[in-house]
């Protein structure tokens, strides 16, 4: 008895790694290591004006040239063709992915679609009806699947109200023993922690992007005597290291811009807890979260209209303000600074909830079910 072929998806998406993110680390995890029921590819936006072709971790990509970026959305001319050449048996669109969404449009693909719905698209109200609401309803409307990442998304998401009989949940997963304390990484912990003794250590990780809300914890941490390492790059970054030195807290706040795997896993395992302050529903899951979770560590973060809080139970694996309040995010670092044994309840609470919920089998697994509904 001969077996079945692989099926055939293609991603398409904004970037892939190298380019770090969160929807690339998503979709780089969805893609490598999948096992041999599904053959995926990945299409996405080159950083320079040739296409490339290459295979990434054993994942066919293609990274389509672009001539510029309009803001944050780069410019790729040659998608369209790509979209029309292409050949698989499902195709799945990221987003947001504004170009990408642009060139389906244009050229739609002839094959079943599917929608991996990460985010809710931030932008001014008649920007976004005038031109990505248009083209969101042209896509969204032939996909026979919409995915998101937590039922409070699928909740939530405007965008996806017309179709929510279409929408199916798959949580996003982690390979909990990438973030283990190996012998070095132990012992970089250590010597981070020695660093800042007898101060508890907060940290965080993001891009430095407005809608993190990084000044908000910065005025939250000012009068208290806590140290912090902030680990991202971003246009925001400059000007909330001015807003740390007027704050005072030139001495006790380190941006560490980014960083190694190795040095970020010393730094979960250096650190008394994690903090997520995201302040707009552009934050939509927090994959972050999971890290600090996966290395026993405790999570403040923000009770946003999103996964957020779904992935951050409250009482269980940390604590939850609501987004843009400095003192109640003060009250929370606080509290759990203070308190070793808290600390342990949520790290281990915050452990046991990403074996049981979050790991790459399971969204693998998930995903495939999803993939062969779309197919029908």
């Amino acid at each position: 008895m001969t077996a079945s072929p692989p099926l055939r998806v293609l991603h398409v998406g904004k970037f892939y790694p190298p380019v770090a993110g969160g929807m690339e680390r998503v979709l780089e995890s969805l893609c490598e290591g999948a096992g041999s029921s599904v053959e995926h590819a990945v299409l996405v936006c080159n950083s320079g004006r040739a296409t490339v072709r290459e295979s990434r971790g054993g994942v066919a990509v293609t990274r389509v040239g672009t001539i510029g970026a309009a803001g944050s959305v780069p410019i790729a001319p040659g998608l369209a063709g790509e979209l029309r050449r292409a050949r698989a048996d499902l195709m799945i669109l990221h987003e947001p992915n504004p170009w990408a969404l642009l060139s389906m449009a244009v050229a739609p693909p002839a094959m079943p679609l599917a929608v991996w719905f990460h985010s809710e698209v931030v932008r001014p109200r008649l920007q976004y009806a005038l031109f990505y609401h248009p083209l969101a309803t042209r896509v969204y409307g032939r996909a026979a699947r919409l995915i998101v990442s937590s039922p409070l998304l699928a909740e939530h998401a405007v965008a996806l109200r017309p179709y929510r009989d279409r929408i199916r949940v798959i949580p996003f997963g982690i390979d909990p023993s990438r973030w283990q304390a190996t012998p070095a990484i132990a012992a970089r912990a250590e010597a981070i922690r020695a660093e800042v003794q007898p101060r508890p250590l907060v940290l965080f990780a993001g891009r430095m992007v407005p809608y993190k809300g990084v000044d908000v914890l910065l005025r939250a941490l000012a009068p208290l005597d806590v140290s912090a390492v902030l680990v991202g790059d971003g246009p925001s970054r400059t000007g909330w290291e001015s807003l740390a030195r007027e704050l005072g807290l030139g001495g006790r706040v380190r941006f560490a811009g980014e960083v190694a795997h190795e040095e970020l896993a010393a730094l979960y395992h250096a650190c008394s807890l994690f903090v997520l302050p995201s302040v707009t529903r552009a934050e939509a899951f927090g994959y972050v979260q999971l890290e600090a979770m996966a290395c026993g560590k405790p999570v403040v973060s923000t009770r946003l209209p999103s996964g957020v809080p779904w992935v951050n139970r409250h009482g269980e694996s940390g604590l939850t303000v609501m987004p843009g309040d400095v003192e109640g995010l003060r009250r929370a670092i606080a509290e759990l600074g203070a308190d070793p044994t808290l600390q342990e309840r949520f790290g281990r609470g915050g452990r046991v909830r990403v074996d049981a919920e979050f790991t790459l089998p399971i969204m693998r697994q998930a995903a495939e079910r999803v993939y062969r509904e779309a197919i029908g």
